[in-house]
């Protein structure tokens, strides 16, 4: 069998940690800001984790197992 491509769209928005979590940004950071509080906005700055419900689609799409 043919290996399985990863996701081009994919493997530019997530990355793999140390331990094996996959790594995401905050969406609702590139535009209409002046409205978003600065506290807000900079939450969404920070990196965070996929949750276990996307955990599975996620690697699906990067070809990770």
């Amino acid at each position: 069998m043919p290996k399985m491509k990863t996701n081009s769209g994919a493997k530019k928005r997530f990355a793999l940690t140390g331990t094996g979590k996959i790594k995401r940004q905050h969406a609702y950071k590139s535009h209409i800001l002046t409205k978003k509080s600065t506290k807000r906005k900079r939450n969404l700055g920070y990196s965070t984790l996929v949750s276990k419900a996307d955990d599975k689609n996620a690697r699906y799409l990067l070809a990770i197992k």
